[in-house]
């Protein structure tokens, strides 16, 4: 049962374009988890340094704007304490960047996605797997969730379960035990955010291939995305 603040580990902020309209990563969190939990941030992009691995309290490992690969001290360093909350059964929740450093923490492959970048609103698709699991098992088959992101798990680290996928990406919600899950997409975000994260990049996004109006046009509130980390938080913490 966790009993102490939910650990924020901050692995990054937005650029100033979408912190100053949208703020930082920690107030994005704090609207799904709501205001019933105490939370500690450790912004661990700065240096701060993460507690000790405690099984009785949840962490959830946030995006960032860097890449996994890049293999930042920070970012090993963070990997580590990953391998040693495993190590002690401590809830975990990766998002994004941090779904990816999970998997690479564990002894996955992560790199950039070979058909490029996946953004704005995509249909989540869950697996078979799913069906078992106590977290997913009353979850829709399909949902839509808010995405934006170049790199992904390539490969999984051993006896981790794929439990759900999209079109563009094979692994989209990831389970490695009994309390530690991770997943591609941002629960967080909402379609204001994830607009102005498009807008900022539209001359890129059409060089690409893609179209970015049309995918601001398709942008809506993911409620089932952001039940799933909720749920997480509100189980563990029964």
């Amino acid at each position: 049962m966790a009993s102490s603040p939910l650990l924020l580990v901050q692995t990054g902020t937005p650029p100033d374009d979408v912190l100053h309209p949208h703020g930082d990563f920690p107030s994005w969190f704090s609207r799904v988890t709501g205001d019933s939990f105490e939370t500690e941030i450790v912004r661990v992009f700065e240096g701060e340094p993460l507690p000790p691995p405690d099984a009785n309290r949840i962490a959830i490992i946030t995006g960032s704007w860097a890449m996994v690969t890049d293999r930042l001290p920070w970012s090993e360093t963070t990997a580590q304490w990953i391998r040693d909350a495993m190590a002690v059964n401590m809830p975990l929740f990766g998002v994004c960047y941090g779904h990816q450093l999970m998997a690479h923490a564990l002894g996955g492959r992560v790199d950039y996605h070979p058909r490029g970048r996946e953004v704005g609103c995509q249909t989540i698709r869950l697996l078979p797997d799913a069906a078992d699991d106590g977290l997913l098992s009353h979850f829709p088959s399909s949902f839509t969730a808010h995405l934006m992101h170049e790199q992904s798990i390539i490969d999984l680290p051993p006896g981790a379960q794929a439990l759900a996928s999209s079109d563009h990406d094979a692994y989209q919600i990831v389970r490695y035990g009994p309390n530690a899950l991770s997943v591609q997409f941002h629960p967080e975000f909402t379609p204001a955010i994830t607009e102005t994260c498009i807008r900022r990049r539209h001359d890129v996004l059409l060089e690409e291939g893609l179209q970015p109006d049309e995918l601001v046009r398709d942008l809506h509130d993911t409620p089932d995305a952001r039940a799933l980390l909720s749920q997480f938080v509100s189980l563990e913490h029964v």
